[in-house]
């Protein structure tokens, strides 16, 4: 009796699942999180520029730093921005900003022009690392005015450039046009690729 019971129960399940009405809404728990990405970037409920900036802020570190009054880039501010141009260039279609901090010691003046060199040599390198630098828009300083820790003493963590999306290449805004998911989707080739030690050479040798 309670197998007869068990099996009903399966039959009447089932038979529940597979009937639908024609034109019946699919239920959106078959869909996955791509998906519901896709219609909220194109029914204008989620910015996929907010979600690449905040991508890019947990992905890749924003900022790097100087030493006082200079806007000479050391070891590692030269590897996080190689981090960083290695991050822009999965994605063609976005610009970037960057923006040149320093602390309070010296006049506003003298600290906005310093700001802004230490963008532009932010910039300048990651146009070395193979990024256009058409891609890397509004070069702007704050000087001293948005500082970090605050204090009127020299403080390293002031003295920063930040790098932030800012928009997408004119040239390249269609590409947004109904295809979150071919931009992404490049992410998941990528990651399928295994890496591999086999060499020309060794391929030759084998034969």
């Amino acid at each position: 009796m309670l197998k007869y019971a068990a099996i009903l129960g399966l039959a009447l399940a089932t038979g529940a699942c597979a009937y639908k009405e024609a034109g019946e809404p699919l239920d959106p728990k078959y869909f996955g999180s791509a998906n519901a990405n896709n219609t909220a970037v194109l029914s204008g409920d989620r910015s996929y520029r907010v979600q690449l900036a905040t991508r890019f802020a947990n992905e890749v570190p924003s900022t790097i730093n100087f030493d006082f009054d200079s806007a000479r880039l050391d070891g590692e501010a030269r590897r996080v921005l190689d981090t960083q141009a290695k991050w822009i260039r999965q994605f063609p279609e976005v610009r970037f900003r960057v923006y040149g901090h320093t602390d309070a010691v010296g006049s506003q003046t003298y600290n906005k022009r310093l700001g802004l060199r230490r963008a532009r040599a932010a910039v300048n390198y990651l146009v070395s690392r193979g990024i256009s630098r058409s891609r890397l828009e509004a070069v702007a300083s704050f000087g001293e005015t948005q500082p970090l820790i605050v204090t009127d003493q020299r403080e390293r963590r002031n003295r920063r450039t930040v790098t932030e999306v800012s928009g997408f290449v004119a040239a390249r805004v269609n590409v947004l046009d109904g295809k979150y998911a071919a931009v992404i989707y490049r992410d998941y080739v990528e990651s399928a690729v295994s890496p591999t030690t086999i060499s020309a050479k060794t391929a030759l040798t084998d034969e």
